[in-house]
């Protein structure tokens, strides 16, 4: 697939000028993991002469280039990029601070250029931007040190049997493995006495901006011959030198995803090094079902595939048309 690229600086003023007075424009790109996301990203990223803005829930950390599938130097310097690498596995970083680090971003970015790239596989990223995250209470101190403490001591087990009772809907959604996520809905049902989930209001927030979502899907067996093809490629990578250098860190949320935890437990000696192999493959594309069928619910995303150029064209409309002349 090739992309005639046309650069800001072949954009005729008359163009420029043209777009003026239009609603700046957020494109979102998403899809399951291995779908061919960051090509199509980058090319489509050169047609419109825009950043690119990456909604990938671990391609903000800088240890972990290479289990993330993060942008190559290379394609970094061929467009702008935004939110790869930006933090350390050990600082904390929340859908809610990507919401707001995004739009303050884009408040900037959109001056420059009206159209501008978001493009990633974390639903609740892409959600915080384009829908917005819930105000959730403050909770108390005192409540959150117990709280913790009882994980610590009992496990998560009792937690979950108790939040069960307390917010049956949150428990009945929440990733019963992830375990900050479970104790924050249980310490906010604690601390006031209300589900957590009666906070999730469901209401979009406005955006002084329009969004276009396009999904990228593919044939379920074509889909899972890449994503095992490329936990190969990860390994030939250096994925496993990357995984020990995390190692001392195994405990942290950000190190709680597919292609590490394999991989610790691997170090820790329960499980092989092709077993582990053979489980970030079977646990990468769970995860990609998972992405899908969130994204099914969502109307306003257009499904295409990766090489179906005249069907994101044709979606894209007349932005394609004012950045970047033609498709070849």
């Amino acid at each position: 697939m090739r992309v005639r690229s046309t650069s800001r600086a072949s954009i005729s003023p008359m163009q420029r000028a043209s777009t003026r007075d239009q609603r700046p424009t957020l494109i979102v790109l998403l899809g399951p993991t291995g779908v061919g996301k960051t090509a199509l990203g980058i090319q489509l990223a050169l047609q419109l002469g825009c950043s690119i803005l990456s909604a990938d829930s671990r391609q903000i950390y800088r240890e972990l280039p290479i289990g993330t599938a993060a942008p190559t130097p290379e394609e970094r310097a061929a467009v702008p990029h935004y939110f790869v690498g930006t933090h350390s596995v050990t600082e904390g970083y929340s859908a809610a601070s990507y919401e707001a680090d995004v739009l303050r971003l884009l408040e900037g970015l959109f001056v420059d250029h009206p159209i501008q790239l978001l493009s990633g596989g974390s639903m609740m990223y892409i959600d915080a931007v384009c829908r917005g995250i819930d105000e959730i209470p403050d909770v108390d101190p005192a409540i959150r040190t117990e709280v913790w403490h009882r994980y610590e001591t009992q496990g998560l087990a009792p937690i979950l049997t108790e939040l069960e009772q307390l917010d049956p809907r949150y428990y009945a959604t929440v990733d019963h493995q992830n375990y900050k996520r479970v104790l924050h809905g249980y310490e906010v049902c604690l601390s006031t006495g209300r589900p957590f989930s009666s906070f999730h209001t469901g209401q979009a927030k406005h955006r002084p901006f329009d969004i276009i979502k396009i999904g990228l899907t593919r044939e379920r067996e074509e889909l899972y011959a890449r994503i095992d093809e490329r936990v190969l490629q990860m390994m030939s990578l250096g994925l496993e030198a990357e995984a020990r250098a995390v190692y001392p860190h195994r405990h942290l949320n950000a190190l709680n995803t597919v292609g590490y935890k394999e991989l610790f437990a691997y170090f820790d000696g329960t499980v092989s090094l092709d077993e582990a192999i053979r489980l970030i493959q079977r646990n990468s594309r769970h995860y990609a079902r998972k992405q899908l069928t969130w994204w099914k619910r969502d109307p306003e995303v257009r499904w295409y595939h990766p090489e179906d150029i005249e069907g994101i064209e044709n979606a894209l409309g007349r932005h394609t048309y004012l950045y970047g002349g033609e498709w070849g």
